[in-house]
């Protein structure tokens, strides 16, 4: 059987690791269509990881094109377990400040996009339990590897996700502010999802890049500034994610890697041939037991 492995999803202005020991790439096409790009496998701290940038190399794709079930499917095709997510966000919060970090343990899903979040559908339901939608235990690993690199760190927060690609009003941005959510950005909730359905433990490592546009003494964020605070906070990720690699278990028997177990309501027979074969590496080890 393949090797359970952690992937690495870059985003904005981390589209490569430097110490990443490059193996092979993976050109995979999925019944989804194209991931983002092609996913590097390599060698990290001794362990096989992979590593994908959501926007393509040279960023290609803004947020509302990215292919995240592809991006997903890929992954899980591979037998990847566990992924760390880094993201760009906006801070709604004065204590949050730009090239702070920032481990989110909840999230608000606005872009009312759910369908094209999810694997389920054409003759097979699920629902699976998301009321803590990043795994507790990735982000303990995360939260313990960050604080020995940065004493900006932020060990909860809600994240709340919104269609790009144009950054947000100064409404909308007072808005979300109102409602309590801590950050924001464009690319987190369906990861989460299609994460939660594939059985993959996700955190998420959020880098603060701005402070949106709530901020009245401030100008609204735009890419300049977006890209000068992530490249500031380049190396701080990428040691980051040097440090928890070698902190994941060599097997996964975490609760968000059996969370299919007691979602899926049509029975096994009344599957359809084609959706059984189009989500075989999701629901490979319900297909083979009975």
């Amino acid at each position: 059987m393949q090797a359970t492995s952690l992937a690495i999803i870059g985003g904005s202005g981390l589209y490569e690791i430097d110490s990443l020991e490059v193996v092979r790439t993976h050109a995979i096409e999925t019944p989804f269509g194209s991931p983002s790009d092609e996913i590097i496998e390599g060698k990290l701290a001794g362990r096989s990881v992979f590593f994908l940038p959501r926007h393509g190399r040279g960023h290609r794709l803004p947020a509302h094109e990215i292919n995240h079930r592809a991006n997903i499917w890929a992954l899980r095709s591979l037998n990847v377990r566990w992924i760390v997510s880094v993201t760009a966000v906006g801070s709604l919060r004065e204590n949050m400040k730009p090239r702070d970090v920032v481990v989110p343990d909840q999230l608000v899903d606005r872009t009312g996009r759910s369908r094209e979040f999810s694997f389920f559908g054409n003759g097979i339901a699920a629902h699976v339990s998301f009321g803590d939608p990043y795994s507790h235990s990735m982000r303990k690993l995360l939260i313990e590897a960050a604080s020995h690199h940065t004493a900006r760190l932020h060990n909860s927060g809600t994240y709340v996700s919104m269609n790009g690609p144009a950054f947000s009003t100064r409404a909308e941005s007072n808005m979300h502010r109102n409602m309590g959510f801590d950050l924001i950005g464009m690319t987190n909730a369906p990861e989460a999802r299609l994460c939660r359905e594939a059985e993959i433990a996700l955190a998420t490592m959020c880098l603060v890049t701005d402070y949106d546009a709530w901020k009245a003494d401030e100008a609204a964020v735009d890419v300049a500034s977006v890209i000068a605070n992530l490249h500031a906070n380049a190396s701080l990720a990428k040691a980051i994610i040097s440090s928890i690699v070698p902190k994941i278990p060599m097997e996964a028997t975490w609760p968000e890697h059996y969370s299919l177990a007691m979602a899926i309501l049509t029975p096994k027979p009344d599957w359809p041939e084609k959706t059984r074969q189009t989500l075989a590496p999701i629901l490979a080890p319900y297909i083979q037991n009975p």
